[in-house]
């Protein structure tokens, strides 16, 4: 258990640095709720660390993305939790983007390609490095470091044409 629990602490102190000054949901209680969740699902058989960690992701993901919701649901639809891509971005001068948007654009890409959207999963929600990416998945480094190129470079036009259209 402190070894779970210490991975899943580096994981959400890596993926709420993104998150705004005033998130109302900090990493202990991330790691709690995603530890929850997980340890919930009885028929879960974990064969190895790489497939842990990636459904940690993925429930750091829906956690993220529901209480993204919820505050701008108690905001009656404003406000909603925007984010970045890259821990660089902020510094560049990117924007944030929606996360809600960006969850229905992963959607869109896990459609067409799963791989991708399993990368940014793994990358974005799951904070890990191209390295543990590459283990989680079974791909080359490389490989994870062109997809990650592709499909941020994707999300950013999807999530761009969503906004332009409202």
């Amino acid at each position: 258990m402190p070894l779970v629990y210490r991975e899943l602490r580096v994981m959400a102190d890596r993926v709420l640095r993104r998150e705004r000054k005033d998130h109302t949901l900090d990493s202990t209680g991330l790691v709690h709720e995603a530890y929850l969740r997980m340890v919930d699902q009885r028929s879960a058989n974990w064969q190895h660390r790489a497939q842990f960690l990636g459904v940690a992701a993925r429930m750091m993901r829906r956690i993220l993305v529901d209480h993204a919701r919820k505050h701008g649901a108690a905001k009656r639809g404003g406000g909603r939790g925007r984010i970045t891509l890259d821990y660089g971005a902020v510094a560049a001068g990117e924007r944030p983007i929606d996360l809600e948007a960006l969850d229905e654009a992963m959607g869109h890409l896990a459609s067409f390609d799963p791989q991708q959207a399993q990368v940014v999963e793994l990358r974005f929600f799951g904070g890990l490095t191209i390295e543990e990416t590459a283990e989680v998945i079974g791909i080359s480094p490389a490989t994870v470091k062109r997809e990650w190129t592709i499909a941020k470079a994707w999300l950013r036009r999807e999530i761009d044409g969503d906004e332009a259209k409202q």
